[in-house]
């Protein structure tokens, strides 16, 4: 199923709410950024077992609850692995519901475009359920030539508690489980210091880190630069609702099916509120909590916006700038760009 509008459009996969074929039409070209497993598509028969979402592996999908298998749900949970029902679908715009209850509430899936915006916004609205639910947007980045990552201000950056592959017959990483660094280029790695900033830093591996969001501002951001395809790649969210951004890189790192050493140049850019991903800090290190809250009577939300823009000059991207209706980026070499945006999507309600 396809959803568009003049200059951007987005594929919906029911099997899994996964949002994929993402594309934008900016400065002559046709920017698709998002990343397909190589299994994806083949007719590969994949290992018995395997999550739905790993069989459709790509694109970008919603996480409740985040990096967790519970109630019977693979990791990630039901909203990335079970079906959705859609319920409309135009005038750029889809609504779906999962067809699985999520720590009870039934879970509605908002995504919509507009004219001549570059960016997809998306809403998940939980309706009853309680407890606290770890949550995450899990963006599949394709980086096969490379990028430079920036982000809205961190507190600090930090590894969770044990590595993604801790067997070297199966896998590898290549950072320091626990740990914790203020500056992201120079973060503590088994071969020393290790530039964040950059993708890929190691010939092989898979790694997670964890930015903590510094106080003083609502807009946080993650960046992208695709210098070769000359593109910027943007994850837009409300810093006090989701104050982690989570960078999982996967780049050779894992050796068993249905990996197979071969998923490379990945970079997963997962927004969310997860504090069980902290190897040494805490939920109270936050600027904001660290789950969603879930209501028996009542409704809680997750906003979050994609998007991508042409980026001829292939820099850094030195800062955001939101203003009342549009966003100003601003690059680390002086390259400038004005883009339409409903910011008051993710403001402080």
């Amino acid at each position: 199923m396809q959803i568009a509008a003049q200059g951007i459009s987005f594929g919906f996969d029911a099997r899994t709410g996964l949002l994929d074929g993402f594309t934008v039409e900016d400065g002559g070209k046709t920017i698709a950024p998002l990343h397909r497993a190589p299994w994806v598509g083949t007719g590969e028969v994949l290992p018995p077992g395997t999550a739905p979402h790993l069989a459709t592996l790509g694109g970008d999908f919603f996480c409740a609850p985040f990096a967790l298998a519970e109630a019977g749900a693979p990791m990630h949970g039901w909203s990335a692995n079970a079906p959705w029902t859609v319920l409309t679908a135009d005038e750029g715009r889809l609504r779906a519901v999962l067809t699985r209850t999520v720590r009870g509430a039934t879970l509605i899936k908002e995504l919509a475009v507009a004219d001549g915006h570059p960016f997809v916004y998306q809403r998940h609205i939980f309706i009853g359920g309680t407890g606290r639910l770890p949550v995450a947007n899990h963006a599949n980045l394709s980086l096969p030539q490379g990028g430079l990552i920036r982000t809205s201000a961190k507190l600090r950056w930090e590894t969770p508690a044990t590595p993604q592959e801790s067997d070297p017959t199966r896998g590898r990483s290549a950072l320091i489980y626990p740990a914790q660094g203020t500056d992201p280029r120079a973060f503590p790695g088994v071969g020393g210091p290790t530039d964040l900033t950059r993708y890929p830093w190691s010939p092989r591996h898979e790694d997670f880190v964890v930015g903590l969001e510094a106080p003083g501002h609502w807009l946080g951001w993650t960046a992208v630069t695709r210098p070769v395809e000359g593109d910027l790649y943007l994850s837009l969210r409300n810093a006090h609702a989701l104050p982690m951004t989570m960078l999982w890189h996967s780049n050779g790192g894992r050796d068993y099916a249905p990996w197979s050493g071969r998923h490379f140049g990945c970079l997963g850019v997962e927004e969310g509120a997860a504090d069980h991903m902290l190897g040494q800090s805490s939920d109270a290190d936050l600027t904001g909590p660290g789950a969603l809250s879930l209501f028996p009577d009542g409704l809680a939300e997750v906003r979050h916006v994609i998007g991508a823009v042409s980026w001829p000059s292939g820099e850094g991207l030195a800062a955001i700038v939101p203003g009342e209706g549009f966003l100003t980026l601003h690059g680390e070499g002086g390259a400038f760009s004005r883009v339409p945006c409903r910011t008051g999507l993710l403001k402080d309600r």
